[in-house]
Formats: C-alpha cells, structure tokens, sequence
C-alpha cells in the first residue's frame, strides 16, 4: 500500500517530466516499439537538452509501402490490395 507522501511526490514528478520534458542524450537516440503492423521507431537528435532539434518518425507501415512499386509492377491496379 503507497503513503499519502509518494502518491503526492509521484504526482509532481509526473507534472515536473509532461511540463519539462525528458533530456535526450547527446547526440542522438533511436527508440522503437513493436507495432501490429511493423515497428513504430523515432530517432532524435539533441545537444543534451530538452529540446531536441531534428526528429524522425518511422511509421509501422512504412518498410512495407516503400517496396510495393517493385513488388506490383507488371500488376494489375487492383491486386494492389491484395499486394498490400
């Protein structure tokens, strides 16, 4: 069972980290979950601060989509859906 002390000191943290932010490591940071349809990844570039400067979001479906012009060449517009 938590204290009335914790739940309060867990709740300014939580307040301090979504009003703050966290610092990225200096220079850069790749972090991906597992997604139903791919991996779910975002690479940020920082100077070690809280705002990071360039950012990259790689979306679940994207490994797929790239390669669907080589796999439905010589295809028929609607086996598209079926490719994918």
């Amino acid at each position: 069972m938590t204290t009335g002390s914790s739940v309060y000191s867990t709740s300014i943290h939580h307040f301090e980290l979504y009003t703050e932010g966290f610092s990225v490591p200096a220079p850069s940071t790749y972090t991906s979950v597992e997604a139903p349809k791919g991996e779910f990844g975002v690479f940020l570039v920082s100077n070690g601060s809280n705002r990071p400067y360039r950012r990259k979001i790689r979306a679940p479906g994207s490994a797929h989509s790239q390669g669907l012009d080589s796999m439905s060449k010589h295809h028929m517009p609607a086996d598209v859906v079926t490719i994918i």
